[in-house]
């Protein structure tokens, strides 16, 4: 029978304790455990499968040259040694899952290792960090944080015992029960999403599937719409309706709190696969709470969407720019390419009698996107807000008309 590994990033010269206790629990439940010690200071003599040297070697250093390093370096250094060491285990068919425990750099370490694996490997990190912002660590990959309720300072104890064997065994439920990401038997079409967009996207949603696609809505979070150029680019999808392209203005301009990690619209357009491309809530920023917006938005038309999240409506400056960008990326595309505009509004917000309703504005990014865009670009401008079920239905059907001339090439 094929080895079955679940490594365990740990600092040893911190937490030996945790790293041996967690080996053992792993390894009587019919895994092997190694560690993978990211320590950046001499560790305790216990049995390590991969002391923090031999990571370093992986790096493509001496341990000895470690110290001389600025600390920030030291971690990405350690990050990069075990990431390599999994791609390793990954390579030989033998690493099922992944776990870590730390406190900010222990997270830090393990996270850049971490997301050099690809989505569906089982990716755990118990951190004392991980009630807070956590997108750094996370990025767009399916690492689960869990907080670790109480510090990790050498050896297990009443709360951290039950902590510790709770992640492990959350990692091995996923080891033995999770289902690995496979190509569909069904052709995939990539959607984006936000609450503003809903109506628009799961109505050409059902459209699609009645018509035999498999449909992937991401949440245009900054997050998702990164994890969507991830999976083009790995291969998994092959159309894209481009319903919901907010993350841009946030790659554009900055301040969204829904900047996007990897560059938007960028993969489907390299790869060549059909796209219909939408300005779906693109007229308007998202931040967190009333008091986190800048001054500098002060006075703007402004929608309370929740407690959390408050939205600030684009100025024409903000707009155009955008509308330059999505030009650029779009007059880059391999394949084929469908813009379609609602003239009465990007978002639910932005129509007619709601929050963020600024019709000038957007016919300006309209105006300005039409200027810049390739004249071989088909676009449809429709007397539609981007929820009515007309738009929707068009959208769809747009959607299905590039994918069956693709497969009739």
């Amino acid at each position: 029978m094929l080895e079955q590994v679940i490594p365990i990033i740990i600092t040893v010269d911190t937490k030996g304790g945790e790293a041996v206790f967690l080996k053992k629990f792993i390894e009587n439940n019919e895994f092997r455990a190694p560690i993978i010690d990211v320590s950046t200071r001499a560790t305790k003599n216990i049995a390590i499968e991969y002391p923090n040297y031999a990571v370093c070697k992986y790096a493509g250093i001496e341990i000895n040259q470690l110290a001389k390093m600025r600390r920030d370096h030291m971690m990405e250094t350690m990050g990069k040694g075990a990431a390599l060491i999994l791609q390793d285990l990954l390579s030989s068919n033998k690493l099922k899952g992944v776990i870590s425990i730390g406190g900010n750099q222990g997270t830090a370490i393990a996270s850049i290792a971490m997301r050099s694996l690809p989505i569906g490997i089982p990716k755990l990190i118990i951190s004392t960090v991980a009630s807070g912002n956590v997108r750094p660590y996370v990025e767009y990959k399916d690492i689960t944080m869990m907080f670790s309720v109480a510090d990790f300072v050498g050896q297990p104890n009443i709360i951290t015992r039950t902590i510790l064997t709770n992640g492990a065994g959350a990692v091995m439920g996923m080891a033995r029960y999770g289902q690995p990401i496979k190509i569909s038997n069904k052709p995939v079409i990539a959607t984006t999403a936000f609450g503003n967009t809903d109506i628009a996207v799961s109505h050409a949603r059902r459209i699609l599937e009645s018509k035999g696609y498999e449909v992937v809505a991401f949440h245009a979070s900054g997050a998702g719409g990164s994890a969507m150029e991830y999976m083009i680019e790995q291969g998994y999808i092959q159309g894209v309706l481009d319903v919901t392209t907010h993350e841009l203005i946030g790659e554009v301009c900055g301040d969204d709190i829904y900047t996007p990690i990897r560059s938007r619209l960028v993969e489907a357009s390299k790869i060549g696969i059909p796209q219909v491309v939408i300005p779906g809530a693109i007229e308007y920023f998202c931040f967190g709470s009333p008091d986190s917006i800048p001054v500098k938005y002060n006075g703007r038309k402004t929608h309370y969407h929740n407690p959390y999240n408050t939205n600030i409506r684009a100025n024409r400056i903000e707009i155009i720019k955008t509308a330059k960008v999505l030009a650029s990326k779009l007059n880059s595309a391999k394949g084929p390419v469908v813009v379609l505009i609602p003239l009465y509004g990007f978002s639910e917000n932005g129509k007619n009698g709601n929050a963020l309703f600024e019709p000038e504005t957007d016919v300006a990014f309209i105006d300005t996107l039409l200027e810049n865009l390739n004249p071989n670009i088909i676009v449809h401008k429709l007397q539609n807000n981007i929820n009515d079920i007309e738009f929707a239905e068009f959208a769809a059907n747009i959607m299905d008309n590039l994918m069956l001339n693709e497969r009739n090439l």
